[in-house]
């Protein structure tokens, strides 16, 4: 944990430009602690509890900045949308520095039929999009919903509009750091939603009474859609966005009822059920007055984008269905009411007629109000309201009409219903249902709650009669053809009816579906099929139903009721059965996919053939191609119109349709067949009927594959070649049979070595050259007229060497216009190169060097032979001896063949490394420079070359080694110029007198010199002498007579004049002086150093007292007569030794004359050329 705590400090340390918000005391805090102990790991452990957000911020910064910043992104495809709705594509874009700015984005298509690119619309340049798309208008918007992103939107989308759509954002930034364009494809399809309902459009019910509507809805999409389904309630005064959800099942099989109608649904008064498949019944029982108003079904196709998100690709409504409810508002009804239910005869034969009558009785009767139903077997027959008006259900509506059914008030208690003439259909249980019915405040009617009256039973039986029906027990039907039932009537006397009944499977009651009265007047029942149903009388004993476009909601049994009448009496009713069996469009319906030749090659035709057998049926096909994993597309959609929707490149494709007695082939011709073509194809087929599509089982799928056409490339390679290293080299590979004049060439270059191939170089069908490695230009390809390949190798290396193989690539086109390769062709050359004998020579001749301290010296080492071009490398090790040292061939400095120069480590040496230079004017020469020479650089030093060049598996090779002669190095120090006056004097001086010892320097080594001068005493010149006074270089003295009553004063008139004055001597001062003089000067590896040492001539000094003086005195004066002759003497001594020195002057360089005096001594100099 402290590990990871404190790689993270580093990194926020380092980033600290990019991650201000992590600079804050506490992360500093973190960064400075050390948990070397328990406690410490524990205050960390806290620390990062607090802050452990915020660094995991920091690092989600750094984890950022290391990939892209500008990152597009797009929906993604394909994207199917039907033609005529509407697009929308969202664009956004991430990453830009300046977020806040509006972006500029362009949008283009390519489309499938034509791969060019075109411009469609832009946010920054309104005549960016080509005409075809400006002249649409505001059919296509491109609008800002952020500044980073866009909704590109087509209102109405044309089947041209597939293809490939671009998003591009425009970069007004100076860098490209990301993705700036992305692209999804969009896929148009037909809209075969169909949505119908076959209700009429104006129903009447009363309160309470239940309502049953159906809807048929069903696509013809190849595409994996869902359907949702919605009944809706659009009440009166509504505008159409306000309609009601009853009831919907969503795409996800999911009921879900409206606000409104929640608790009736969860009480389960209203229901949604799918019957078979594509019908859906809505059910509400006991209805509304609120429930008046317009009904409509709607369904939508949804299908599901890559992006798991569903899309509605079309909506429909169906025709809308007027519905009116008598209605009366629901109350408690404390009145008890008795009622009581009689028949006439409960036994009766058909013909005959059934009296029920129904008694009421109630507290204060007269003055209430009732509504009286009769149901039998449970279901309501028919109704009195209360004021009188009668109605009954619509199975019973024909019977009513024709006065076979009555219902009547025949008094202030009774109620009463005929039925005549009776059926055996007619028996069970009968029994009257009361409500009782007050005025409310508004003049409407409040119905209170039912009582029922007792339960009678009926039974009814056939009276012995002649008349008897006849129909075939079974009748099989195909699904869509046209059912035809007959009828056959024997043994009637009088006037015959028919009527046609139906009962569905799992139901238990037969519904009327058409009738025909005795006077030959048809009645249809049966709403949804009225269009399609007809009842004929052929002949006086045969009726006939025939019924169109059958389905499997059809299959069931049919009933044929015929009654015999006597005047406008029913005397008599007999029937008869059939059970209709319907066999599905798919059990007599093939459809088989075949073709002559699946595989092809590019630029054939292919021809494929869908075999659709059996009857005639009105039939919808479709073509489709499903490219490897990817969606199914369409191809193209006959319908049974012969109308053709074509999808996408209608150009590559045509259609053909041979019709034979028992089958019909749907041809798919492949005009010239590119990879594109290939995939698995599939032919579908849907029926039409009944406004609902129903899809048969697909065909076989069919894999049409395309291949390339067998390659005649044939290629000769250069014979082998053997050249030697450093020389120019060129390989050909030329073609002397192709496939086309048209064709473009890929062209590799691959040297086969032992161990890996290389890949040299490589040019695409564009002649647009790459290479994987490095070759500094030394190494090149070029395509000749024949069509040749060369590959030229400038100053051959030995790693060069190896199998060359050219590899070409044919490139053709296919009848797009795309290209496409055949398989590669190689041929192949060996190259050998020779190496050179080894003739690495330099000059070998020892030689010596003197250099003075602070000089620069230039230590030679040239080639003077063996140097090769620019295949060759070098390397170049200098070695060192010091003088006096016992460390021998001390390396110190290499350069090696990459160019990288180092410095070995070898202890003393650090100090010379750091003075050295390397300089290369030319290839040949490796010299060592050294700068400020030091006296201790002195020492034998010698180069050692290496030369190198690549092998054949890429790897550095030695090549030759020569050693170069031995450089002896003398550091001196400056030369020894030191010179001061060494004369022999004498002085006589009384103990009042003052002497005074001169040093003077009349040549110096160096200007930079210092001095240090020491006066000497001694008595004789055997005796030790013993220093006076020093004077040392910083100008710091030093008097060692200190304690003597002598008083020494120092003089330094001029630089190189030193005086030393002894006053007042006492006699014990007598003896020999002298000077010496320390030379020193500045040294670049010691410092100050004492360079020379030089010591003046002896000063006799004689001192007497003061009464010597006088004795001494007297004595001169008693000798006055021979001080003429000491002074003759004197002089001529004095004239020899003047003439002496000049003749000495003349022989030493014409040195120039010094006189007597001490104080006038002149200082000459000889001064270095460096100084």
């Amino acid at each position: 944990m402290q590990e990871i705590l404190l790689t993270s400090c580093r990194l926020l340390t380092g980033n600290a430009s990019h991650l201000n918000s992590c600079q804050n005391t506490h992360i500093h805090t973190i960064c400075s602690l050390r948990t070397q102990s328990r406690s410490g790991f524990r205050m960390l452990r806290l620390l990062l509890n607090s802050w452990t957000p915020r660094l995991l911020l920091c690092m989600a910064t750094l984890w950022h900045l290391g990939k892209a910043r500008v990152l597009t992104e797009i929906q993604a495809g394909p994207l199917y949308r039907v033609a005529g709705s509407r697009l929308s594509i969202s664009c956004n874009v991430s990453g830009f520095a300046d977020v806040a700015s509006r972006k500029e984005f362009e949008f283009r298509v390519t489309k499938p039929a034509k791969p060019i690119i075109l411009n469609i619309i832009s946010t920054n340049d309104p005549s960016f999009g080509y005409a075809v798309y400006r002249m649409r208008g505001k059919d296509i918007a491109l609008t800002h919903v952020s500044p980073n992103s866009i909704l590109f939107e087509i209102q109405s989308l044309q089947k041209d509009d597939e293809g490939e759509y671009d998003c591009a954002v425009i970069n007004q930034e100076y860098i490209y750091d990301g993705t700036y364009s992305v692209k999804t494809t969009v896929k148009v399809i037909d809209d075969s939603l169909s949505v119908s309902s076959a209700v009429s459009t104006s129903l009447r019910y009363n309160e309470g009474e239940a309502l049953t509507l159906t809807c048929q809805a069903s696509s013809n999409t190849i595409q994996h859609t869902h359907l949702s389904v919605a009944w809706y309630l659009r009440k009166e005064g509504d505008n159409d966005d306000d309609a009601h959800l009853i009831v919907s099942l969503d795409r996800d099989f999911t009921l879900r009822p409206g606000p409104v109608f929640q608790g009736r649904y969860q009480a389960g008064l209203i229901r949604l059920d799918k019957i078979g498949v594509a019908t859906y019944r809505l059910t509400m029982d006991r209805l509304e007055p609120s429930d008046a108003g317009r009904i409509y079904c709607q369904a939508q196709e949804w299908i599901e984008d890559p992006d798991l998100s569903w899309y509605s690709l079309t909506q429909k409504t169906a025709k809308e269905t007027t519905l009116d409810v008598k209605g009366r508002e629901l109350v408690p009804d404390k009145v008890s009411v008795v009622v009581r239910l009689s028949a006439q005869q409960t036994t009766l034969q058909e013909g005959q007629e059934l009296l029920l009558k129904c008694s009421v009785d109630t507290h204060k009767l007269e003055e209430k109000l009732f509504s009286v139903a009769w149901l039998r077997a449970g279901v309501e027959m028919a109704r009195i309201g209360p004021t009188g008006v009668v109605s009954v259900r619509p199975e019973y509506s024909r019977r009513e009409k024709q006065g076979e059914l009555r219902a009547s008030r025949i008094g202030d208690r009774d109620y009463r219903l005929v039925l005549q003439p009776v059926s055996t259909e007619d028996q069970g249980g009968y029994m009257c249902r009361v409500w009782s019915q007050e005025r409310g405040q508004h003049g409407a009617y409040v119905q209170g709650e039912s009582q029922d009256s007792n339960s009678i039973p009926v039974s009814i039986s056939a009276p012995a009669s002649g008349l008897s029906v006849e129909m075939q027990n079974t009748v099989r039907v195909n699904e869509g053809d046209t059912l035809k039932l007959t009828c056959k009537v024997h043994g009637f006397k009088g006037q015959l009816s028919v009527t046609w009944q139906h009962r569905a499977a799992q139901m238990s009651t037969f519904t009327n579906i058409i009738g025909l009265s005795q006077e030959g007047v048809a009645e249809t029942a049966a709403i949804e099929v009225s269009n399609l149903v007809r009842a004929m009388r052929p002949a006086e004993d045969v009726f006939v139903m025939e019924l169109d476009e059958i389905t499997l909601d059809d299959s069931g049994v049919y009933r044929c009721v015929v009654s015999e009448w006597n005047s406008r009496t029913k005397t008599n009713s007999q029937s008869g059965q059939t059970t209709l069996m319907v066999a599905p469009t798919d059990s007599f319906v093939d459809v088989n996919l075949i073709s002559r030749k699946n595989v092809a090659t590019v630029g054939d035709n292919v021809e494929l053939m869908c075999r659709v057998k059996g009857p005639r049926v009105a039939i919808t096909l479709t073509w489709s191609l499903q490219r490897s994993a990817s969606a199914i597309d369409n191809i193209l959609t006959m319908y049974s119109d012969g109308v053709v929707s074509w999808s996408g490149e209608q150009h590559r494709y045509h259609l053909r349709v041979d019709n034979n007695p028992s089958e019909r082939i749907y041809y798919l011709l492949i005009n010239g067949a590119s990879h594109r073509e290939a995939g698995s194809y599939q032919c579908r087929v849907s029926v039409f009927q009944k406004n609902v599509y129903k899809k048969l089982l697909p065909s076989n799928p069919l894999a049409v594959m395309v291949q390339n056409p067998v390659s005649d490339l044939i290629l000769t390679p250069t014979p082998a070649l053997t050249r030697d290293v450093n020389s120019d080299i060129t390989i050909k590979c030329s073609i002397t049979s192709s496939r086309s004049g048209s064709s473009r060439y890929g062209v590799t270059w691959i040297l086969q070595r032992q161990t890996r191939n290389v890949t040299v170089l490589s040019s695409d069908r564009d002649s647009s050259i790459t290479s994987s490695v490095d070759h500094s230009q030394r190494i090149s390809m070029r395509h000749t007229k024949g069509p040749h390949f060369e590959l030229t190798i400038r100053d051959s290396q030995t790693s060069d060497q190896g199998f060359y193989v050219c590899k070409v690539v044919e490139w053709l086109q296919d009848p797009r216009g795309e290209w496409y390769h055949l398989p590669p062709v190689s041929g192949s050359t060996q190259l050998t190169l020779i190496e050179p004998a080894n003739d690495l020579r330099l000059d070998d001749k020892e030689e010596q060097i003197v250099a003075k301290e602070g000089d620069e010296v230039q230590l030679k080492c040239e080639l003077i032979s063996g140097a090769c071009g620019d295949s060759c490398f070098y390397k170049v090790i200098w070695f060192y001896t010091r003088r006096g040292s016992s460390d021998v061939n001390a390396p110190l400095l290499e350069l090696d063949h990459m160019g990288v120069l180092s410095y070995p480590e070898t202890k003393g040496l650090h100090g010379l490394q750091g003075r050295l230079r390397l300089p290369r004017p030319n290839r040949r020469s490796f010299g060592l420079e050294i700068q400020r020479l030091h006296e201790q650089d002195s020492g034998t030093y010698w180069c050692q070359v290496e030369r190198y060049q690549l092998g054949n598996e890429g790897r550095w090779e030695q090549k030759g080694s020569v050693d170069g002669g031995a450089i002896m190095l003398v550091v001196n120090l400056t030369d020894n110029f030191l010179s001061i006056i060494k004369e022999e004097l004498e002085f006589n001086v009384s103990t009042s007198q003052d002497f005074t010892i001169h040093c003077n320097i009349t040549k110096q080594s160096s200007l930079e010199s210092k001095f240090q001068v020491t006066w000497f005493w001694q008595e004789k010149k055997e005796t030790k002498r013993q220093p006076v006074f020093i004077s040392y270089r910083n100008a710091t003295l030093q008097d060692f007579w200190l304690e003597r009553r002598e008083r020494l004063r120092f003089g330094h008139a001029l630089a190189n004049q030193f005086s030393l004055n002894v006053m007042k001597p006492t006699l014990s001062g007598r003896g020999l002086y002298s000077c010496e003089v320390e030379e020193w000067l500045p040294s670049l590896s010691h410092g100050w150093r004492r360079a020379a040492v030089e010591r003046s001539g002896y000063s006799t000094v004689s001192v007497y007292s003061q009464g010597e003086s006088e004795g001494r005195t007297g004595c001169r004066s008693g000798m006055w007569i021979g001080l003429p002759v000491a002074v003759v003497l004197c002089s001529l001594l004095i004239i020899f030794v003047l003439a002496l020195k000049m003749r000495q002057a003349k022989t030493t360089e014409k040195k120039p004359g010094q006189s007597l005096g001490t104080e006038q001594y002149h200082l000459t100099t000889k001064f270095r050329a460096n100084d």
